[in-house]
């Protein structure tokens, strides 16, 4: 029984965009364990409060994410 863990900064995903990735990570997941593992196969979305994540000893906001987005 496989658990998928997502983890996301809080505040940049809305919940139609982790209820996608939810979907899309199983469809994956079944593509590889195959269909009868569907209904065993976990996925968790973890959610870290803005500022608390931090990628070279700098704090990486939910603004700061939607920016590197954006600037895409």
């Amino acid at each position: 029984m496989p658990l998928i863990d997502i983890q996301l900064i809080e505040g940049v995903f809305t919940p139609e965009q982790k209820k996608t990735m939810i979907e899309k990570v199983t469809v994956a997941m079944v593509a590889i364990e195959g269909e009868a593992m569907r209904h065993v196969t976990w996925v968790r979305v973890q959610e870290t409060g803005s500022g608390e994540w931090a990628i070279g000893g700098k704090p990486l906001t939910a603004a700061a994410v939607k920016a590197m987005a954006a600037a895409r």
